[in-house]
């Protein structure tokens, strides 16, 4: 909150006050730049020899003044400079504006390069100009050397107070900027990987009037024109699938999905999901292409499909292992639940104190016990496939195996990155799977599915045989930069109100 009366910024106030007295705007239209700072360290000799004038900004991140003369740290997006003042440069007037700068003010120094006598790069400035005046002292920064090193050992490192303030975080502690670089990287790799696999890129709405395509809880809002209530997507699964229909052979969304539940170190109630179909294609062919798609994003931010995560290695090189649920279950626990005995897998589950959810049957007991016993000990890529149609209402069912259907999802280090199906395309099999679906929502499921009517008459005009898969990037992300908190991969992630 901003307290006029606090000392520190009631002094920069009055040094704003005085720069307007000069007849001098702290707050100007634009700037002049003609150089980012990394370029004249990268061409420094060529600087150095033309004298060539240049113009740099950024923000002043330190200063220090004894009579007529300064020097000050100069920051941009590039890279760092100390800024060589001396009035008789200046002029008397420009100087006295720079001893109005703070650290944390946004200025223009033109001038030439040099290396001043204790052989430091800099650029000697022939005028001063202010960008944006700082009234709010930035925290405190301190750094010590130990074996050679400069080690920063009072940063801004409250974790809580990392979150709130992103925008303090990424300029006090600059490497985790590196963490979102790397993301921007891993979307641009994903997107030309598709595009090259002729994939479409689309957009579908994000408020919608049923949601559907996950088992999940919404968040609601209202549209006061129409005065109705609509819901912000849980997925974009039905709409991509509603262009398949239409004559789209193979599309992708990376888009922001909204889901009203809990919140933890992997969830977050706004996240990034990535959801492609393609027509004339199958479970295996999702799992080709999750597995060469999470491969060249290593690859692009690694250079090797040898992923560093929390001290171990994640190897994402091919192939990668796969296996059904059914028999990762029995491989781990001994237990075999093929054939779907829903009294033999509750006694199974009590025997194990895994909590039986209300009106669960066979299939969705198998699922519990795959997430508590399974689950955690699947650290290297693993393609889990063969699910129970029970908590599977939008995949195709397996031939031959009515009470499976042909699902997969990737887990690595425990966690569960993607999940792909065998595209459910019957009419008459999709309602039957979302009426029980909704009678499962009558009986207290929340997070069941709707019967979304207007997806049914699409399915009715007609979809071909596809394969479709969704993929998280916060997670993605996070095992790509070695992160263990969704929070360090958001910018901004949502946090309690204070």
């Amino acid at each position: 909150m901003f307290d006029a009366n606090n000392q520190f910024i009631k002094l920069r106030l009055e040094k704003m006050a005085k720069i307007r007295e000069m007849g001098i705007e702290p707050y100007p239209t634009t700037s002049t730049r003609t150089h980012k700072i990394g370029e004249l360290h990268e061409n420094r000799d060529t600087f150095l020899e033309s004298n060539q004038p240049v113009s740099i900004a950024g923000r002043l991140v330190a200063m220090r003044r004894q009579g007529k003369i300064g020097f000050g740290n100069l920051l941009d997006v590039s890279g760092k400079i100390q800024i060589f003042v001396k009035q008789d440069e200046l002029g008397e007037v420009n100087y006295e504006l720079f001893k109005l700068c703070d650290p944390g003010d946004f200025i223009q120094v033109d001038g030439t390069c040099l290396v001043t006598q204790t052989g430091e790069f800099s650029v000697k400035a022939s005028h001063i100009t202010m960008l944006s005046k700082n009234i709010r002292p930035l925290p405190a920064v301190k750094e010590r050397i130990e074996e050679g090193k400069t080690v920063r050992y009072d940063e801004f490192t409250d974790i809580e107070l990392r979150f709130r303030k992103r925008y303090l975080d990424l300029l006090l502690n600059p490497d985790n900027k590196h963490v979102f670089e790397k993301r921007a990287k891993i979307v641009t790799t994903i997107r030309s990987f598709l595009d090259r696999q002729g994939f479409l890129e689309v957009e579908t709405p994000t408020l919608q009037p049923l949601y559907g395509g996950a088992n999940a809880r919404p968040f609601i809002t209202h549209h006061n024109t129409l005065d109705m209530d609509l819901y912000l997507r849980i997925a974009t699964e039905l709409y991509l699938k509603r262009l398949i229909v239409g004559g789209f052979e193979r599309v992708y969304e990376i888009g922001k999905n909204f889901r009203n539940e809990g919140m933890d170190r992997s969830h977050n109630p706004e996240f990034t999901l990535l959801e492609l179909y393609q027509a004339y294609t199958d479970l295996n062919g999702m799992m080709d292409i999750t597995e060469n798609m999470v491969y060249e994003c290593a690859m692009a931010i690694n250079g090797t499909d040898q992923v560093p995560f929390q001290g171990q290695v994640i190897s994402v090189s091919k192939p990668w292992k796969r296996a059904t649920m059914l028999d990762l279950i029995k491989e781990t626990t001994g237990f075999d639940a093929s054939d779907f005995d829903e009294v033999k897998i509750a006694a199974f589950c009590k025997s194990k104190k895994i909590e039986i959810p209300k009106n669960a049957g066979a299939g969705r007991l198998i699922a519990e016990i795959f997430d508590i016993c399974v689950q955690e000990k699947l650290i290297q890529p693993t393609l889990v496939y063969d699910y129970p149609k029970e908590v599977s209402p939008l995949a195709k069912s397996k031939p031959g195996q009515p009470q499976l259907v042909e699902r997969f999802e990737l887990f690595i280090n425990g966690n569960e990155f993607a999940n792909a199906f065998t595209e459910l395309n019957d009419p008459l099999d999709q309602r039957e799977r979302m009426e029980k679906q909704a009678a499962l929502r009558a009986l207290g499921d929340l997070e069941a599915t709707l019967v979304d009517e207007d997806f049914l008459e699409a399915l009715e005009y007609g979809m071909p045989p596809m394969g479709g898969m969704g993929i998280g990037i916060d997670r993605l992300v996070m095992l790509l930069t070695d992160n263990t908190s969704i929070k360090e991969v958001i910018f901004f992630p949502q946090m309690k109100r204070t």
